[in-house]
């Protein structure tokens, strides 16, 4: 096993804490099904949001699907001119079997621009 890490982004419609769950959930989920991961592989989890985003912390949709005895962590992300609005951006560091270019990085809907060179 290895040390590796995921990256992954997701854009909100709105800032609302119950369609931040929902949204970063969806994240969650899709980087640990499509890297063959469990919670149990997960070792820790940076979270970021732009400064638009303000109604919960997106750790708590982590702590929403269960992962309870992982260390997360949220900050913001830099405030740039023209960046894109309602993005929470994810690094997980889990422990997997896979080489570094089998990893599947996340960007969902509209962020896979973010990344068009890591984006599956």
């Amino acid at each position: 096993m290895a040390v590796r890490a995921v990256r992954g982004a997701v854009q909100l419609e709105r800032d609302e804490a119950g369609h931040m769950g929902e949204q970063v959930g969806a994240l969650l989920r899709a980087v640990l099904e499509r890297n063959g991961l469990t919670g149990d592989d997960l070792i820790s989890i940076w979270f970021t949001a732009t400064p638009d985003l303000r109604s919960d912390f997106p750790a708590a949709a982590a702590r929403g699907l269960g992962i309870v005895d992982v260390p997360l962590i949220c900050a913001q992300e830099l405030d740039i001119d023209g960046a894109m609005p309602r993005v929470v951006r994810i690094l997980a560091h889990v422990e997997t079997g896979l080489g570094k270019p089998d990893i599947q990085h996340v960007y969902l809907g509209a962020t896979a621009a973010l990344r068009k060179d890591i984006a599956q």
